[in-house]
C-alpha cells in the first residue's frame, strides 16, 4: 500500500461521515422547506443529485483534471 492509499484508507470514515452528514443535511433542508412531501422520494432525487456529482468528478479524473491537483 502506497502513502497515498494508506492516508485515504486512515480517513475512509471521515470520508464517509462527511458525505452522509451532506445528504442528511439536505434531507433536513428538504424537509423544512416542503414537510409535506414524501422523504423516500425525495432522498432518491437527492442520491441521484449527489451520484450525478461523482460521475461528474469521476469523468474528470478520467480526463486527468487532477493529475496535478
Amino acid at each position: 500500500m502506497d502513502a497515498v492509499q494508506k492516508d485515504l484508507e486512515n480517513r475512509k470514515e471521515e470520508i464517509q461521515s462527511a458525505m452522509k452528514l451532506m445528504f442528511k443535511a439536505n434531507m433536513t433542508i428538504t424537509d423544512w422547506d416542503v414537510p409535506e412531501g414524501d422523504d423516500r422520494e425525495a432522498a432518491k432525487i437527492l442520491l441521484s443529485i449527489m451520484q450525478d456529482s461523482l460521475d461528474a468528478i469521476k469523468a474528470d479524473i478520467e480526463a486527468g483534471k487532477y493529475d496535478f491537483y
